[in-house]
This record gives structure tokens, C-alpha cells and sequence, in this order.
């Protein structure tokens, strides 16, 4: 029994002196490094091209020239169109241009204090050329713009019904804006904008069974819309 022991003790001390050596062989575990994090940020740059449709009021005043204000009246209605741009984005500064054309069918008309007749005034189609500058939080832009409009606008005095007298043209003005975008999915926004367009006044000769009547007319228009937009290019990048 004792040699037994002392055989089992031998073996004890053997194994313990081999143990490092042995762990000392075997391949250490490989440390794996634990990925960096990437937020997905949404990029505003690129071209677009949309649609938009919404309401808007136009206020005209009509003066008979040599005589004075026959009167006023607000032009109402609703509007579709679509519009085309390219945006660049600089760290939260988004830049822009645009151009945009709609159809639209603001009406309106009083009856003249001075000529006695219905003055009617409709705007069909409007165009907008503008810059933007915006300010972005990841997938929100809010902008303002500004740049030239043009409108096409149709005069027409009536009588029991009847047309008299009757223009149109195709006047020059100025734009301004403001507007809210949201990228709810990739490459699509959606948005909301405010638009004002400045018109001023013109001399009109409208004709008609009278002959010519001469009126001065002052225009204004606002209007708000809903806007969706497509986007060409990918909408996310990737910020570590």
C-alpha cells in the first residue's frame, strides 16, 4: 500500500510540473473586436421630381382707369401641378433649386361700384422658379424659397351673364415660401409649403361688344400645398 501511495504521489507532482508547459502549447482564444457603431442619417442631395396639389386665394383689385376702384374680390380655388429640382447637402445645410408648373382655377368676381358690370377674374396656371436654403435634422428639412413666378390670368366683365369685355395675359412676378419635408421611406418625402406670389398692377384694355374698356388690376395670390417627391440616388449614409 505505501509503495502504491508513493507511486500516486510521484504521478501527482509529474502532471503538475507538465501543466504549464501543456497550456503553454495550446493556441491562445483570438479576441474579436466588437463592431462600430453606424447610424443610418438621411441625405437630402440629389435630383427629384414630384407632385403637388393643394388651395389658394388670389386678391384682385379693379380700377377703372381714369375713373377709380370699381372694386375688389378674392379669386379662390384649387390647384395640381408637379415640380423638378436638385438639392446638395453641407452638414445640416441643405441648398436647392426648383422648378415647378400647375395648373389652376382661382375664381372670383363683384359687381363694379362704377362700371355696374361683373368683374370676374381666374387664374388657370401659375409656374415658380426658385432657390431654397434649408436646415435639416436627419429625415426632417425645413426651407425657405424665393425666385420668380409667372401666372396666367383671365379678365372678363359681364353683364346679365353675358360677357362685354374680356383679356388675358401672362404676367411676371415674385415668389416667396416656406416649407416642411419629411423622408418617411427610401427616396420618398413628403411635405407641406406655404407659397405667396407677388403680382402688383396692370393697365388691361378688355374688349368686347363695348368697345375697350380700360381697367387697372392688382394681384396677389397665396396658397398652400401638399408635396410628395421622389428622389434619384440612395437617401441613407452611414455615419460612425
Amino acid at each position: 500500500m505505501n509503495k502504491n501511495l508513493l507511486l500516486a504521489a510521484v504521478s501527482l507532482v509529474a502532471l503538475s510540473a507538465a501543466a504549464p508547459a501543456v497550456a503553454a502549447d495550446l493556441a491562445a482564444r483570438p479576441y474579436t473586436k466588437a463592431p462600430a457603431m453606424v447610424a443610418a442619417i438621411y441625405d437630402w442631395s440629389g435630383f427629384y421630381i414630384g407632385l403637388n396639389g393643394g388651395g389658394g386665394s388670389a386678391h384682385a383689385d379693379w380700377d377703372i382707369v381714369g375713373f377709380g376702384r370699381d372694386g375688389s374680390h378674392d379669386a379662390t380655388g384649387g390647384t395640381v401641378g408637379g415640380q423638378i429640382g436638385y438639392r446638395w447637402q453641407s452638414g445640416q445645410w441643405v441648398f436647392g433649386v426648383e422648378g415647378q408648373g400647375n395648373w389652376a382655377d382661382f375664381s372670383g368676381s363683384h359687381v363694379g361700384a362704377i362700371s355696374g358690370l361683373t368683374n370676374n377674374t381666374k387664374i388657370d396656371s401659375f409656374g415658380l422658379i426658385t432657390g431654397q436654403v434649408g436646415y435639416a435634422w436627419n429625415n426632417v428639412l425645413v426651407y425657405v424659397k424665393g425666385g420668380a413666378a409667372v401666372v396666367g390670368t383671365k379678365y372678363d366683365a359681364s353683364l346679365a351673364g353675358v360677357s362685354v369685355a374680356s383679356a388675358s395675359d401672362t404676367r411676371w412676378g415674385g415668389t416667396v415660401g416656406a416649407g416642411l419635408e419629411f423622408g418617411f421611406a427610401p427616396n420618398w418625402s413628403v411635405g407641406v409649403e406655404y407659397d405667396h406670389i407677388f403680382l402688383g398692377g396692370q393697365d388691361r384694355n378688355l374688349t368686347g361688344v363695348l368697345g375697350v374698356l380700360p381697367v387697372h388690376v392688382s394681384q396677389d395670390v397665396d396658397m398652400g400645398l401638399v408635396r410628395l417627391n421622389y428622389k434619384f440616388g440612395g437617401p441613407m449614409i452611414g455615419r460612425y
